[in-house]
């Protein structure tokens, strides 16, 4: 029988919680349990500079490519927001090609690969980027924010409250996350 999400996870003593996530950890593996995901083996911090808590529990962590790795985890599956093709990385990384202060080339790829972010988000560690981790990525993480089920209306306003104050730069990236498609809900 499977173990309902947020009961605890099986055999890990609890080291603490936060922000509606619990922390086990013995032998030297740590795992995040939420009552909403579950147990997720590999998520972020919750607290960790950069991480963005959207409504369902999943973290996806905001980042300036400008700016070195941060310790701790890599990601484990990346979007990288750049008007020229990213470095290669040890992790799986998709490229959504979007140069500073405009919108992506491509809207169609740019919300499949969205899609796949916040899909991946709920057991992976998902990082989203791009050169200042501000614009683009606060962009990118409000459409996530819509996919998470947030109204398209106030996702800018989420991410500038949990992410950044100014995440989001510029009108027309505001404009287009308020028209970001939401998903469709099944009752």
């Amino acid at each position: 029988m499977s173990q309902p999400a947020g009961s605890g996870a099986p055999g890990l003593p609890r080291r603490g919680s936060s922000r509606g996530w619990t922390l086990y950890s013995a032998g030297g593996a740590v795992r995040w349990c939420s009552s909403t995901v579950g147990l997720v083996a590999t998520a972020w911090d919750p607290l960790a500079p950069g991480v963005l808590r959207l409504p369902s529990g999943r973290l996806v962590r905001g980042r300036s490519l400008r700016q070195p790795l941060p310790p701790g985890p890599g990601p484990t599956f990346a979007v990288y927001l750049l008007s020229k093709p990213p470095a290669a990385v040890a992790w799986h990384a998709r490229w959504v090609r979007w140069h500073d202060f405009w919108l992506p080339a491509d809207p169609a790829q740019a919300r499949t690969v969205l899609r796949e972010a916040w899909d991946n988000a709920l057991t992976e560690r998902v990082e989203i980027g791009c050169h200042g981790g501000r614009g683009r990525t606060g962009t990118a993480l409000a459409c996530l924010a819509v996919l998470d089920g947030v109204p398209a209306a106030r996702a800018v306003a989420f991410v500038r409250q949990y992410y950044h104050p100014h995440a989001v730069e510029t009108p027309w990236q505001k404009r287009y996350v308020t028209r970001f498609p939401a998903p469709q809900r099944h009752i």
